[in-house]
């Protein structure tokens, strides 16, 4: 699925940024680099009212910030994990799981199944790996039964 390309003018509120504004910086990136923005960009956008958006960018192949969706995906599933997560994050996440399973490239495939494994086993949450990129960055496939 590929969301559609709209030209970027900007961030009103670059830490409260509105959907169409982050769509139309995904597709636009280099305008305003991920450098520039507020200190914690990634954990300020990455919550309930962005996230149909960055699921939808993190599954657009052709989208030039996929990885950084991707990132602040996994951010949202680390969030959504947590024993105090509301019950509709929690059903959320599971339908972003469910739907990635059902037509995600590999990326998404790999998102999703470490969704499901942290949903099963909350105790391998790892800050680096969920937060700061390491999944992202270096994706792999978390053992169910591994050690933490």
């Amino acid at each position: 699925m590929t969301v559609q390309e709209s030209a970027f003018f900007g961030f009103t509120n670059p830490v409260d940024p509105r959907p169409d504004e982050l769509q139309a910086w995904a597709y636009h990136p280099e305008a305003v680099p991920v450098d520039a923005m507020p200190h914690d960009w990634d954990l300020l956008i990455s919550g309930d009212v962005l996230a149909p958006t960055l699921f939808e960018l993190a599954m657009d192949r052709q989208c030039p910030a996929r990885r950084f969706a991707l990132h602040c995906m996994y951010i949202y599933a680390a969030d959504g994990v947590r024993p105090n997560a509301s019950s509709q994050r929690k059903r959320r996440l599971k339908k972003y799981v469910e739907r990635a399973e059902e037509v995600g490239d590999e990326p998404m495939a790999i998102w999703a199944h470490n969704c499901r494994v942290l949903m099963t086993r909350p105790e391998l949450f790892d800050y680096q790996d969920w937060i700061e990129g390491g999944l992202t960055r270096y994706p792999r496939r978390l053992a169910l039964f591994g050690r933490k």
